[in-house]
């Protein structure tokens, strides 16, 4: 895992690259002392993680954090302000840690950054052959679309649901929309997902798919009961 130390602080930069030499999967490739110079270091070179400190000049680290949105780069702040947390865990961090940064605290972050990056292996196909294939635990299975009830979104991840087994894939609900076939499935609130086929009942405020209740959000209410040939 290749990544960049961005702090203003010689001290602490020193600190982050002792703790990242005892993580042999972790290699600090660059260290900056300023958000733009990693920013201008960026368009042109890839990091799976950036260790990153939220209060310095020019451009704070929340600051470059939107900048980087969509590149898919992992971010773990480092700050001694705790005041920053809520609105720093709405970008989507993997993690936020206090100063001084403790050798333990060091790891169970980077472990987090980890199994973020693992789980971006897992991917998600829809082929002609009406089948979804989805990454597994580093096993690609097929699954058929008929055998989905549902899908829902929980953070950074999306659930299929079958009969017998969930599967949790990294990404966005939006994709998961775009890829489902829209002749089987129908988005019915923002984080849910179903298949048609499997609706078993409609009530005020939701369907009932295999014994889940699923709510039904207003705005996608009249396409569905469009799509249900609802009077």
């Amino acid at each position: 895992m290749k990544a960049l130390i961005v702090d203003d602080n010689d001290i602490a930069r020193t600190t982050l690259s002792h703790l990242a030499k005892q993580i042999p999967s972790l290699t600090i490739v660059s260290e900056f002392s300023n958000a733009i110079e990693a920013y201008n270091h960026l368009q042109s070179n890839h990091v799976d993680l950036i260790f990153l400190d939220i209060e310095m000049p020019e451009m704070t680290g929340i600051e470059l954090t939107k900048n980087l949105s969509g590149k898919g780069t992992i971010i773990i702040f480092t700050t001694s302000n705790k005041e920053y947390a809520l609105e720093a865990f709405e970008l989507n961090i993997a993690d936020y840690i206090l100063k001084p940064v403790t050798p333990a605290r060091f790891l169970q972050a980077v472990s987090k950054a980890q199994a973020i990056l693992e789980s971006r292996k897992e991917n998600v196909e829809v082929t002609k052959d009406e089948f979804l294939f989805v990454r597994d635990s580093n096993i690609t299975r097929r699954l058929k679309l008929d055998d989905i009830f549902y899908a829902e979104a929980m953070g950074d991840y999306v659930k299929f649901y079958t009969r017998e087994k969930m599967f949790a894939i990294h990404g966005k609900m939006k994709t998961a929309e775009e890829r489902l076939p829209k002749d089987h499935f129908i988005r019915v609130h923002r984080s849910y997902i179903v298949s048609v086929g499997k609706i078993d009942t409609l009530q005020d405020g939701g369907i009932m798919i295999n014994g889940k209740f699923i709510p039904v959000a207003d705005a996608y209410r009249k396409a569905l009961n469009t799509r249900m040939n609802v009077f």
